[in-house]
């Protein structure tokens, strides 16, 4: 399993006017969490679309746990459980400053070619750098 933490701050554009952030902002959370993720990882999606792939959403779900309000600075735990292979899954978790868990989701990706827009293999960078955090599940 890779896990990566970021943090983000609520910006008061993001809230509603309960001062929580509105619903919608949620998935552009777990777009900054999967791009920081991977960059930390030692792969970038502006590597990935260089190389001809992009990564499509094909899934996002949300779960509400509690609100995030204006202002609270928010640590988001972002797991790949399993390693991809056409498609690809990354698992969230949003905690305000006092450790409560606000929300929690999924997204899954697809890996596309760009250039024929058909289903492929993520690139052998891309599971090079994911394989060591995988080795011990894929003896078991």
């Amino acid at each position: 399993m890779y896990t990566h933490t970021t943090q983000i701050r609520v910006r008061y554009g993001e809230t509603d006017q309960m001062a929580y952030v509105y619903y919608g902002n949620y998935a552009s959370y777990f777009e900054v969490a999967r791009v920081e993720a991977l960059r930390a990882l030692g792969m970038s999606y502006k590597e990935l679309e260089e190389e001809g792939i992009m990564m499509p959403v094909l899934e996002n779900h949300s779960y509400y746990h509690g609100p995030a309000v204006y202002d609270d600075l928010l640590r988001i735990e972002v797991s790949i459980l399993e390693m991809p292979s056409v498609r690809i899954a990354f698992h969230y978790k949003l905690y305000n400053e006092a450790e409560q868990l606000v929300h929690s989701g999924e997204t899954k990706l697809a890996f596309i070619n760009a250039k024929t827009k058909r289903p492929c293999r993520p690139s052998e960078k891309m599971l090079a750098l994911l394989r060591p955090f995988f080795e011990n599940a894929e003896k078991n």
